[in-house]
């Protein structure tokens, strides 16, 4: 539908006609049945549940030419699937690049019935972060599989909870910017939003990114952050005056209102690890009994500098798992090390892991591999690790790689560690972010370094308290260790969650357990060869 998120009127992905998309809430327990009815015209559609393990329902991940096929136009499907755990999620398109489109929304689970958070506070607060480019999204995908590659460019705008500003500047007095101040109503699509708040409480601020492209910091103006949770687990609780959100995180966050009630105060989310020719996102947090449309007196909350990598690292080295959390088995019985580089097929611009660049098949992995038709992806697993003697710190002398659509078949019950190595991609001196995010498990982050990955870096691995996540961050020509056990029958995505790089193949597919999968339902494998399948034994 048409809506400005940022005072320019472009197409949204709406759910029920709202942009983000309504916000679901559960009790950990809770099983969410969700009909999904697929009203756009020439597109299939996907949602997929991010955080949620599916435990015992892998064909409700939301994962298309994975775990189901695309929902047509007209027709629907039923999510039902438990939510067992606890926390802050979300949930986002995960077909094309949908998410650049804006189908996306929030997904929160509360404790159980009959028990408590282990931290108290007086309300809650929630925020879905995003990033806007005026180019749709269908536009985007072909500028991306173009030769010569035309790449997407910075966002013009970052979303808070769907809205921004792109023509005006909230906070235009306070800079030296030629950008004209807001005029605004409050009734606009793309006016601020505003958290409403008491004096001397205390507030548990939700926090998620479903970003396409950009990796965030997020500070809110003469107020501290406490950290309490990640990814739907736990943390040791730590105090920071900002925290970086990267594309796929999320966090709960608590702050005291110990600010002066007279006046207003702004969050803001600005880029980090890309120069930023995105203005800051702000939105205003407002102590009642002011009125929201008094803005903030003093200037919004500074930032580190979008390349202060030092910074983000002593961030992510402060999150650690809560004491009686799970601990990491001491030894994998596989370790995996995924080489991330930029790379050529046919004068194409792709994205590899280990010089394969991910391509889907037609026909679902979780059918193919349940009822064992062959022809339906390459049967040949991709390498464990990338040719030795590949210098991370420079580009590759030969830039070209493959396309393969193999998976890695994990042991069921087994112990996987897979290194994330960064490199350097095709230009000289470029080496980016990448947040990856894996579907079906949650990891424990169990170790970051710099330069190549040897194998005496594992003696190092932090096995007491590592963070219990869904999603870690790459740094630039750096590595991060994560290691989890394949115990949950399916076929899973292991992925970068920048969208235009997973579009150009940056991802991989993890299967284990597959025989022992149940319930399939014939709707979610009703395309391809699983498709033809159902059709000749009459069950389509």
């Amino acid at each position: 539908m048409h809506w400005s998120p940022d005072d320019q009127e472009g197409v949204v992905i709406a759910i029920n006609g709202q942009f983000p998309g309504p916000t679901i809430r559960a009790r950990a327990g809770d099983t969410l049945h969700l009909h999904l009815t697929n009203k756009l015209h020439t597109e299939g559609v996907v949602i997929h549940w991010h955080g949620i393990r599916q435990i015992g329902t892998p064909w409700a991940d939301g994962t298309a030419s994975i775990s189901q096929c695309a929902i047509n136009p007209g027709e629907a499907f039923v999510y039902r699937f438990k939510v067992d755990r606890a926390g802050t999620y979300f949930y986002h398109g995960h077909y094309g690049m949908q998410r650049s489109a804006g189908l996306y929304g929030s997904l929160i689970v509360d404790v159980g019935e009959g028990e408590k958070e282990k931290f108290e506070y007086d309300g809650e607060l929630s925020i879905l972060l995003s990033d806007w480019w005026h180019k749709g999204s269908r536009e985007q995908e072909v500028d991306l599989s173009s030769k010569p590659m035309r790449w997407i460019g910075e966002p013009q705008t970052l979303l808070i909870n769907g809205r921004g500003q792109f023509n005006c500047s909230l906070a235009a007095h306070f800079s030296n910017s030629t950008v004209a101040p807001c005029k605004l109503s409050g009734n606009e699509q793309y006016a601020p939003y505003i958290l409403k708040v008491h004096p001397n409480k205390t507030y548990r601020l939700r926090i998620a990114s479903s970003t396409a492209l950009a990796s965030l910091n997020l500070a809110i103006g003469n107020h501290k952050m406490r950290v309490v949770e990640a990814d739907g687990n736990y943390v040791k609780p730590f105090t920071a005056d900002n925290i970086d959100v990267y594309s796929g995180d999320s966090y709960s966050v608590l702050f005291r209102t110990d600010q002066s009630p007279s006046h207003n105060y702004w969050l803001s989310a600005t880029v980090r690890g890309r120069e930023p020719h995105t203005p800051p996102a702000l939105a205003i947090l407002n102590y009642l009994p002011t009125s929201p449309s008094h803005l903030p007196t003093s200037p919004p909350p500074t930032s580190p500098r979008w390349d202060d990598y030092p910074s983000s690292k002593a961030f992510s080295h402060q999150i650690l798992s809560l004491p009686g959390s799970p601990t990491p088995p001491k030894t994998p019985h596989r370790r995996l090390i995924l080489l991330n580089t930029q790379t050529y097929i046919n004068g194409y611009t792709k994205w590899s892991i280990n010089n394969i660049s991910l391509t889907l098949p037609t026909t679902p992995y979780l059918g193919s591999i349940k009822y064992n038709i062959t022809n339906a992806f390459d049967a040949k697993s991709p390498p464990d690790r990338a040719p030795p003697g590949y210098n991370v710190m420079r580009p590759a002398p030969n830039p070209n790689s493959t396309y393969g659509s193999g998976v890695y078949v994990l042991e069921f019950n087994s112990t996987v560690d897979v290194v994330l190595q960064n490199a350097n991609a095709l230009k000289d001196n470029v080496s980016e972010i990448h947040p990856w995010h894996l579907h079906g498990h949650d990891f424990w982050v169990v170790g970051y370094g710099e330069g190549e990955f040897k194998e005496g870096d594992a003696a190092g691995f932090n096995l007491r308290d590592p963070p219990y996540r869904n999603t870690a961050v790459i740094f630039p020509y750096g590595w991060t260790a994560v290691r989890f056990v394949a115990d949950n029958p399916g076929v899973w995505a292991f992925h970068c969650h920048i969208e235009p790089h997973l579009h150009l193949g940056m991802g991989v597919v993890f299967a284990e357990g597959v025989e022992r999968v149940r319930g399939i339902p014939n709707e979610a494998i009703a395309c391809g060869l699983t498709g033809k399948m159902l059709m000749r034994n009459g069950t389509r």
